[in-house]
């Protein structure tokens, strides 16, 4: 017996994904903000230096996933990044601005990630600086805050993003031992300089900022759930479940 015929047509065939070339538009500019700043940092001083600082790495991480979200918004493409790599990219960007006005912008004017703090951070140096760790994290903020559902992060996300900041207390630590003393930066950051404060010391603050960065990553999942629903324009039949962007 022949089964009956199915006339169930996907949402998707009746109604295309909507594309959203502002939204598009908007992730690309970060991304190349981010971009310009490594590129600045990589050309004015050593690369191996360069990409040792959490700053680098956060800037070269919301370049990727902004730009595979712009190429998403813009292509119609489907699903959406997963709350996970978006929520985590904006707490490490956050990490970065934070850390760096509230415990570094002091030392700015003579600490430069491409020179090891010997010379005055001008010109490039500053503009690099100032996309870095002000214009990206700012811009990841309103992007979240604007472009995308609330309710899709969980408290399981945050635990897992901790363990990136963990990873690069090792590495950083690790490669500090490993360079000799008086290498420039050898280790990336103050707060992180054994040579200067010995281990007890190093450790207890990296204890204290690491308490700080997990009481950001479960308020970013806590604000998640409270903030308001951005206004988005998308397809009327597609699914309203909690998540990235349309």
């Amino acid at each position: 017996m022949t089964a009956p015929f199915s006339t169930h047509v996907p949402a998707s065939a009746v109604v295309p994904p909507v594309r959203r070339p502002y939204a598009a538009a908007f992730r690309a500019l970060i991304a190349l903000a981010a971009l310009t700043g490594v590129a600045i940092d990589l050309a004015l001083g050593s690369p191996g230096r360069v990409l040792s600082y959490f700053t680098i790495q956060s800037n070269l991480l919301v370049a990727a996933v902004f730009a595979a979200s712009a190429h998403r918004a813009w292509s119609r493409r489907r699903p959406p990044l997963p709350p996970v790599i978006s929520g985590g990219t904006l707490l490490f960007i956050t990490i970065t601005g934070a850390v760096y006005h509230l415990l570094l912008a002091d030392d700015a004017a003579r600490f430069s990630m491409t020179d090891g703090g010997t010379s005055t951070t001008t010109g490039w140096h500053l503009l690099a600086n100032h996309l870095l760790h002000t214009v990206t994290p700012i811009a990841a903020a309103l992007d979240w805050l604007l472009l995308i559902r609330p309710g899709g992060l969980r408290p399981r996300h945050a635990a897992l993003w901790l363990l990136y900041p963990l990873a690069y207390l090792i590495f950083a630590l690790t490669r500090g031992a490993l360079l000799s003393p008086g290498t420039p930066a050898r280790y990336p950051y103050p707060f992180l300089d054994v040579a200067a404060h010995g281990y007890a010391t190093t450790l207890t603050d990296a204890a204290t900022l690491g308490l700080a960065f997990a009481a950001l990553a479960f308020a970013l999942v806590g604000l998640d759930r409270i903030r308001p629903t951005p206004r988005l324009r998308e397809n009327r039949i597609s699914s309203p479940g909690a998540g990235g962007l349309k």
